[in-house]
């Protein structure tokens, strides 16, 4: 054997006897955890955690397409169609005094293109029956139809408020900011007032008893509402009286106002309605209200409404009503509206 072939031996049983030092092994990474959402249905449906934390959220909205019909309704129109997109946001967590609630509603309004508004259209908190924020008073509420005019011709407050409710039962008293109300010739936007709500339900029958007293305009107003299951459809009586025009109601001195809601099948109803007014000062500008209703004529008012589910979460509403005010041209107005709810 010859040096060449001893080397090449040696190198060989050196390699055999060595161990082979592999490259470091790729070690996959353990996947961070992941909190999927949890369905929260302590307060209802829809409700889930946020992840992380113990509060329950509610994302609910709109989407609503309507044409408005009316002399003039779209400027040099006689018809204007609109869309509104609202989403709201519902926040709740359990604490010692109850559920705390928070709740935000974003609301946009499309004329056309280009003519826009994007606005907050309700943000408060609520807890143990105490609500502070922006938020709508108890004179929005009405009829069930589109034909009774109850209510104030701003019903959106900065307010703070208490309430006691229970399951068919509730009462409350609020201080709202009237800010953006109605004021008299000369007066100045630094309104205050105070309101307070009784209403429930007892079987078929539902009630609902709402005043205010508007400080600045040292006027104030009551209303009385009540429905009951009649027949094929639900009967809905209203009567209001005010002292004078002031930020809760001003259309009128009195009003008193009817309507029944027909059932016709499990999607349509059909509701015809009149209201019938006294010393009628009409739908006002905010700002230059009379100081009473004295000398004002009275005006009456009919309608008819029509509601229709097309399917889940999707419907069909039509309107029209006509006004005849004795101090005024008669006027008729309407609209079709269809609307997606999530």
């Amino acid at each position: 054997m010859n040096i060449k072939m001893v080397l090449l031996a040696s190198a060989a049983a050196f390699a055999a006897s060595t161990p082979v030092l592999a490259a470091d092994a790729i070690v996959a990474a353990e996947p961070e955890p992941v909190e999927y959402v949890r369905v929260c249905d302590a307060y209802g449906t829809g409700y889930f955690y946020i992840p992380g934390t113990e509060t329950c959220l509610k994302i609910e909205g709109y989407i609503r397409f309507q044409v408005n019909v009316g002399e003039n309704v779209g400027g040099d129109s006689d018809w204007d169609a609109v869309t509104r997109g609202q989403v709201q946001f519902t926040a709740k967590s359990d604490t010692e005094y109850g559920p705390l609630t928070g709740v935000i509603v974003l609301q946009a309004n499309a004329d056309n293109a280009s003519t826009q508004e994007t606005k907050l259209d309700s943000a408060y908190l609520d807890v143990a029956g105490f609500r502070a924020g922006l938020f709508y008073s108890w004179w929005d509420d009405g009829l069930s139809g589109e034909t009774d005019d109850i209510g104030s011709v701003e019903t959106l407050h900065n307010s703070i408020r208490y309430q006691y409710e229970t399951g068919s039962f509730y009462a409350g008293l609020s201080v709202d900011e009237l800010e953006d109300g109605v004021f008299k010739t000369d007066e100045a936007p630094n309104n205050v007032g105070v309101a307070f709500g009784i209403g429930g339900t007892a079987g078929a029958f539902s009630y609902q008893v709402t005043g205010g007293w508007d400080f600045d305009n040292e006027d104030g107003a009551i209303r009385a509402m009540g429905t009951a299951e009649l027949g094929p459809g639900t009967l809905g009586l209203a009567a209001v009286y005010s002292s004078g025009p002031n930020s809760y109601y001003s259309q009128a001195e009195w009003a008193v106002a009817a309507e029944y809601a027909i059932k016709a099948t499990d999607k349509l109803k059909i509701t015809p309605g009149v209201q019938y007014y006294g010393n009628y000062w009409g739908t006002p500008a905010k700002l230059g209200a009379p100081d009473d209703f004295d000398g004002l004529g009275d005006a009456w008012k009919v309608g008819l409404t029509v509601d229709y589910q097309i399917v889940d979460n999707f419907y069909a509403k039509a309107s029209v009503q006509y006004l005849d005010p004795e101090d005024g041209d008669d006027v008729t107005t309407g609209y079709f509206r269809l609307q997606r709810s999530f």
